[in-house]
């Protein structure tokens, strides 16, 4: 089976937190001036586009990128749909069978990535105690945040990180059925970084059924 990309481009359009740098990218030297290379140059946030969250984001007690454990970022992961709900509760997600620890929900057909969005879905604490209780440690899903994009308290993203259980936004899966599959999606080692984009990929393993 072919690795499918579930990652955003990143290009000066790019929707980007208010608060944040925009992404840009430019070749300051070409070819011609160098004589024999092209080199560009990026700036921007670490939480541009598909990204992980390292606890150091919201908690300056927290792990920071370099620190983190690259295995939590492969493995077995689930994907599911749910759709049209503000708030994703224990009850909609003990609907499905998941397994692995890396837990993907698409909460949408399609995502516009130039446009800020200004509502999310979010899950429920309690649907954070369930996905913990079942051996999640990776939780993914396709908006820009796992709080309310107003939240100044960041609840969700605490009670993921008590839980022991990591943070990646803004994945794209439009274009991915629910399922089971292969998983990947690697940071950047920037050392001392609260967050990095990442180029994230599943690869499909099976079906998926509701109990």
């Amino acid at each position: 089976m072919m690795w499918m990309d579930i990652t955003q481009t990143l290009d000066h359009s790019i929707a980007h937190w208010p608060e944040d740098t925009p992404f840009s990218y430019e070749i300051p030297v070409t070819k011609a001036q160098s004589g024999s290379v092209n080199i560009g140059k990026i700036e921007t946030s670490t939480h541009i586009g598909t990204h992980i969250d390292a606890p150091f984001h919201f908690n300056d007690e927290g792990l920071k990128v370099d620190e983190l454990d690259i295995n939590r970022y492969i493995g077995d992961a689930t994907v599911i749909e749910v759709m049209d709900q503000a708030l994703i509760t224990e009850e909609a997600l003990k609907s499905f069978s998941i397994k692995g620890t890396i837990l993907l929900i698409k909460t949408k057909e399609q995502a516009n990535q130039d446009i800020f969005p200004e509502t999310v879905p979010v899950l429920s604490e309690k649907a954070v105690e369930h996905i913990a209780k079942i051996g999640i440690k990776l939780f993914g899903i396709d908006v820009t945040s796992v709080d309310p994009v107003d939240s100044k308290t960041l609840d969700i993203h605490h009670k993921l990180h008590r839980n022991d259980i990591m943070i990646i936004e803004n994945a794209v899966l439009g274009d991915v059925t629910a399922g089971y599959y292969d998983f990947i999606a690697l940071p950047l080692k920037i050392k001392g970084a609260d967050g990095s984009p990442v180029r994230a990929a599943l690869r499909r393993q099976g079906g998926i059924s509701n109990e």
